[in-house]
């Protein structure tokens, strides 16, 4: 679908905070060994990357002026997801502070974060990758895409969340279930 060169700057721009909010996240994050680490979760970062680079993979067309309403619907719906998945992967990783680590792990002393968004959902900067995905698809107006695109992300994010969950359990035991059983893992469960 063709796109504004409006919609690519707001995708940059969200692209650029939400590097930021990752960056700040890393040096926020103590460099330590971890007392359990997985490195099968390399596989699922892996997938993930793979499902949003399908997202917005191939050429862009450039036939909307910024003006057009299409050109501000998609630039504001795009500068929405991008605002929303910055806020979430900075509130999340500031819930967890040194806890927080791009590959899974449990570390000496680490603690079992519920609070914050944590206390919604168990995977909330999963939710924000996933809006991340959505805003370049309708960036560069690659709707259909999505329909690949998000399947292996979802498949990468299962194994990260198979394997995170697995080091939980090992590390809290019983209050991990008793968390799991309470908190959706995407979606707050109804009560």
């Amino acid at each position: 679908m063709p796109v504004s060169m409006l919609d690519l700057w707001i995708f940059w721009a969200g692209s650029a905070l939400y590097g930021l909010a990752v960056l700040a996240a890393r040096l926020e994050s103590r460099r330590e060994s971890g007392r359990a680490r997985s490195r099968r979760s390399i596989a699922g970062i892996l997938l993930q990357t793979l499902g949003v680079a399908l997202a917005g993979i191939g050429g862009v067309q450039l036939g909307l002026r910024p003006g057009d309403l299409r050109s501000l619907a998609a630039a504001a719906l795009a500068a929405l997801l991008l605002l929303g998945a910055a806020a979430l992967f900075r509130w999340s990783s500031r819930t967890m502070g040194r806890n927080w680590s791009l590959v899974a792990r449990t570390r000496a002393g680490h603690e079992l974060v519920t609070t914050g968004p944590f206390a919604l959902v168990r995977h909330p900067i999963y939710v924000s990758m996933l809006f991340f995905l959505i805003a370049l698809a309708v960036a560069t107006g690659h709707y259909l895409q999505l329909l690949w695109a998000i399947p292996v992300f979802a498949i990468g994010t299962r194994i990260r969340i198979i394997e995170e969950e697995k080091l939980l359990r090992v590390a809290f035991g019983s209050a991990f279930d008793v968390y799991a059983r309470r908190t959706g893992a995407f979606f707050p469960k109804l009560r």
